[in-house]
């Protein structure tokens, strides 16, 4: 099937690769040029893993390309992906003007019956306004239809998700689009069977920000339960709490593991737009609000638990190790790392911070900041520190040499910010630690 995908960002990019690797003819568009001049010499915009690799494959073969050219992309596709960025506007909205854009398109360049399918976060609500301004543009000349097909990757695993999905879900209002869709689909199912949802354009749309709510809210409940377990004393273990809730089939393991809360381009910009659009129809969500007003405190737990044994840290040098809001990404977008280290600075410390991917991002980050160097490797971080936060649980920190790190320390403090590390094996070496919930 010819495709084209609009946006070329983490969901329009891997989108791309994915369905060029599963045997379609697909164009990728972008409106920027330098990535876009980029990727057409396999230098990739983001990193994740696997992803190179397949973008080179399927460019060499002839099954991918890239281009500026979004004419191009609709005129010589039957199926175009909008999956452009829904950035969140000033009162936490999110802003669709790029999803109109592409439909503007869309119906401008319309040669014959095609699908305009959003893969990106919407509002409910969206996939009408985006038929409402194709048939504007395209002034009745062809048949269209419009359908919805969130998506559920997640960074650092995002080949894999998309190749491999749990579910997919198709929102879809006309026999006609059901069909090219279900032909489409049927791909996914040389990875295994998988699960497919056909329902409105609204559900679709509903389902994508419900999911990411309740995954949020897993999240910010185990960790006030954290925080309660924290005033208990002696004799409580958070992780090994999360694991007896885990065994309820009912529950699930998954998303509670306590730490410094979630962050990222999607949890924290979906829950504040269902919270917007539920205000526009008048309903106030009670849940979801707590869910992130909790997520916004865990963000400054670390420095807190830092001061319980330093209570002054001007003039100290605290050593932070994971930068990236979390492990397998390079994106530092509403990571809790920028909330630690911008309150770090304002109590006079001085930070030097390492991450295995995210360190050139974050130069750019922190370029304002004077008192917060990036180092290269993980040792050098800790090289004169007085303390150690472990705010990104990377493998290659879970196993570090405590030897040497004490040895090259000026003290011996550490917060656990992921609960990676085992305290009775780090009282062994003389390091003092305090975690999440233990």
């Amino acid at each position: 099937m010819k495709l084209c995908i609009v946006g070329t960002g983490y969901v329009g990019l891997v989108s791309a690769t994915v369905f060029a690797e599963l045997g379609n003819t697909v164009i990728g568009v972008d409106i920027n040029e330098r990535k876009i001049a980029d990727l057409q010499n396999n230098i990739m915009p983001i990193f994740e893993p696997g992803l190179q690799e397949l973008v080179e494959r399927n460019q060499k073969e002839g099954r991918l390309r890239f281009t500026t050219d979004i004419k191009d992309g609709i005129e010589n596709s039957e199926v175009i992906f909008s999956a452009v960025g829904t950035p969140p506007d000033q009162d936490h909205r999110a802003d669709l003007q790029y999803v109109r854009q592409v439909a503007e398109d869309f119906g401008r360049y319309l040669n014959g019956y095609k699908i305009l399918v959003n893969k990106s976060t919407v509002p409910v609500g969206t996939g009408a306004l985006c038929r409402e301004i194709i048939a504007k543009g395209s002034k009745g000349k062809h048949e269209f239809d419009v359908v919805s097909n969130p998506e559920f990757l997640r960074e650092g695993a995002a080949v894999k998700d998309t190749l491999q999905p749990d579910r997919i879900i198709v929102g879809v209002e006309s026999d006609r689009a059901r069909k090219v869709m279900e032909e489409l689909f049927t791909l996914f199912h040389r990875t295994g069977r998988v699960p497919i949802l056909y329902t409105t354009l609204k559900n679709a749309e509903i389902i994508k920000y419900a999911s990411n709510s309740f995954l949020a809210t897993k999240i910010s409940y185990i960790n006030e339960l954290a925080n309660f377990c924290d005033h208990l004393g002696e004799g409580v273990n958070i992780k090994d709490i999360a694991e007896g809730m885990g065994l309820d089939t009912r529950i699930g393991s998954r998303f509670l593991s306590a730490g410094i809360g979630y962050g990222g381009s999607c949890f924290p910009k979906d829950i504040r737009a269902l919270m917007e659009k539920g205000k526009e129809v008048g309903y106030h969500f009670r849940i979801i609000a707590e869910v992130d007003a909790v997520n916004e405190d865990q963000k400054k737990l670390p420095v807190r638990k830092l001061r319980q044994m330093m209570p002054d840290l001007k003039g100290k040098t605290i050593a932070i190790w994971g930068l990236a809001f979390k492990p397998n990404t390079d994106d530092m977008r509403d990571a809790p790392s920028i909330e630690v280290i911008y309150e770090l600075t304002k109590l006079g410390a001085k930070v030097q911070a390492y991450d295995p991917v995210a360190g050139e991002i974050a130069r750019g980050v922190f370029s304002s900041l004077t008192n917060v160097t990036i180092m290269d490797e993980p040792y050098k971080a800790v090289e004169g520190a007085d303390a150690l936060l472990l705010l990104t649980e990377w493998n290659e920190f879970r196993n570090p040499d405590f030897d040497r790190m004490k040895k090259v320390m000026k003290g011996n403090v550490i917060v656990d910010g992921r609960n990676i590390w085992d305290a009775t094996k780090l009282k062994l070496h003389d390091i003092e630690i305090n975690s999440i919930g233990h």
